[in-house]
């Protein structure tokens, strides 16, 4: 079973010291993070809504043949925000099934 926050966890969620160091870095990810929230709704659903949110885009970047690099683009920023939220929210990086 895919686990997508622990996936977006895992790669990204390393990032996120960088945030100490670079305010236009904290702004660009605080405007994804606002858009992920808004996409979303209230934080109370994030634990089920932001896995399924994940997948989408994770399969909508591997259509797009998108490859993670070192720097920073529309779609690592995304994901750092999404690692962001999950740190924030205190989010389980493993969903269990019903």
């Amino acid at each position: 079973m895919r686990q997508p926050l622990k996936e977006v966890w895992e790669r990204f969620g390393p990032r996120l010291p960088e945030l100490a160091f670079e305010p236009g870095l904290v702004a660009a990810v605080d405007q994804h993070a606002a858009a992920v929230r808004d996409v979303l709704g209230g934080a109370e659903t994030y634990a089920h809504t932001l896995g399924d949110y994940i997948v989408g885009f994770l399969d909508a970047l591997e259509e797009a043949d998108w490859r993670e690099h070192s720097g920073y683009d529309f779609a690592s920023l995304r994901l750092t925000a999404v690692s962001w939220l999950i740190r924030e929210h205190r989010l389980p990086l493993v969903s269990h099934p019903l």
